[in-house]
């Protein structure tokens, strides 16, 4: 599988969090013509009314084109998508105060701070099951701005080393010597989190608990759990905050990473591409109880893959929503073959032709 190696062509700047049919969008993205049927696209049925949707910021190139071309298909219909982070959009999920969160992780079975995420799902589902529905993939980049270095390299464990504080200068012995050649500056590092509860975090730190054991010491968490590092809010700041800092380095999605233009560490000796990104994410295995799925994504992939990858789910209601034929209608052609073709330009890798199906077979039994 491969996506392509082009910057994002937006036409909404980042410092627009929400995602409204003639509010934020400023056009400029083809609507591209939708047929029916499970092997190609989607013709909407445009049921009509308003969908709201809030979450993860990783989704949201995706999200403005998709909503540009779902409403140009059904003038009249409102959609709109908030990028809170994942962790406030489960949460207005929870509340009822949306349709459709987006999440960089899906809802979890296990209780954290007093709560059972899928049994708190069910209750705003009066009673029936919300579904995880992997709908965008994509890398995480290790995004730096390190003088005079144009080509990092950096392996689990030394990013591991570099959040929690064990290594504080770029000069370090350790980094040195997994970048023979290179002139690295004597200068101190200047970490970059982010501060909200967020998706990318937990897939981050996910990543190095399972690739840098007890060097990295921390359970995968939304909330960063270590305690080295400025926090910044949403992948806007943590952007920002390395665009503008000397020798700094953060994580981040990577089409954020390409709008800003930021250096990209290779991972392991692999450069983040569209070719070896995707080679993760044909690796990925999906676990389906009924309609729900979840990714299993290998961490360790090798054959020239970037393994730091990662899938936002969009979380609803199975049943029990309060506008189902919208949401079908609407996530309908967000899986249609098409439209995650399309995706491909913004830097997202398209769900492989198996997963498609299944999450449209899923798509399909909302009510």
């Amino acid at each position: 599988m491969r996506f392509r190696d082009l910057k994002l062509r937006l036409t909404a700047t980042l410092g627009c969090s929400t995602l409204l049919l003639a509010g934020c969008w400023s056009g400029g993205v083809a609507v591209h013509p939708v047929a029916t049927g499970e092997t190609g696209s989607h013709r909407p049925d445009c049921p009509g009314g308003t969908l709201r949707g809030e979450g993860a910021s990783s989704q949201r190139t995706a999200m403005e084109k998709l909503i540009q071309d779902y409403t140009a298909a059904c003038p009249g219909t409102v959609i709109d998508y908030t990028t809170s982070g994942s962790g406030a959009g489960v949460k207005a999920f929870f509340g009822g105060a949306v349709d459709l969160a987006g999440s960089d992780s899906p809802l979890s079975r296990k209780e954290r701070d007093g709560v059972i995420e899928t049994d708190r799902a069910e209750k705003r589902c009066r009673g029936n099951t919300a579904l995880n529905l992997p709908m965008v993939l994509g890398p995480i980049a290790v995004a730096h701005n390190v003088e005079g270095v144009p080509d990092l390299n950096l392996t689990a464990e030394l990013i591991a080393r570099i959040f929690t504080g064990d290594i504080t200068r770029w000069n370090d012995p350790a980094i040195a010597a997994a970048n023979p050649g290179v002139s690295l500056p004597d200068a101190g590092i200047a970490v970059f989190h982010r501060a909200d509860e967020s998706g990318t975090t937990e897939n981050f730190t996910k990543y190095l608990a399972k690739t840098a054991g007890d060097t990295w010491g921390h359970d995968a968490s939304k909330k960063w759990p270590a305690t080295r590092g400025e926090g910044k809010e949403k992948t806007a700041g943590v952007a920002d905050a390395v665009a503008g800092t000397r020798n700094s380095i953060t994580y981040l999605e990577w089409g954020a990473a390409l709008e800003r233009d930021l250096k990209l560490a290779r991972i392991d000796g692999v450069e983040l591409s569209g070719e070896t990104a995707g080679r993760a994410v044909a690796a990925a295995e999906a676990e389906t109880d009924g309609d729900d799925i979840r990714l299993d994504i290998d961490y360790t992939p090798g054959g020239g893959a970037y393994p730091l990858v990662m899938a936002t789910y969009e979380v609803v209601c199975s049943t029990g929503g309060s506008n189902p034929e919208l949401l079908r209608d609407f996530l309908g052609l967000f899986a249609s073959e098409t439209a995650q073709a399309s995706l491909e330009e913004l830097g997202y890798a398209p769900l492989p032709g198996e997963l498609r199906k299944k999450v449209s077979r899923s798509v399909s039994g909302i009510r």
